[in-house]
């Protein structure tokens, strides 16, 4: 079924989604070297690596939400 999807995608679809794919492994590759730096763990920092991104992701959809609300006029708008 993924792969039919992915079929079907736009070339600007498909390459919206290699780079979103490539900065999360960018973004766990952050997350696991820090935590590993700080703590010299595998164990740590791989839960780090995994856990950080998504709890930021829960942040970013409430930040948005609530910008939307009592945010700009314009990002109101958008959200409409």
């Amino acid at each position: 079924m993924m792969i039919m999807v992915i079929i079907t995608l736009s070339v600007r679809e498909k390459f919206t989604m290699l780079k979103t794919t490539t900065f999360a492994l960018m973004h766990f590759s952050i997350a696991f070297s820090l935590a590993y730096l700080i703590t010299g763990s595998l164990v740590i920092g791989g839960l780090l690596a995994l856990i950080e991104p998504m709890v930021n992701t829960l942040g970013y959809v409430l930040h948005e939400r609530l910008w939307a609300r009592f945010g700009h006029e314009d990002s109101a708008m958008a959200q409409r």
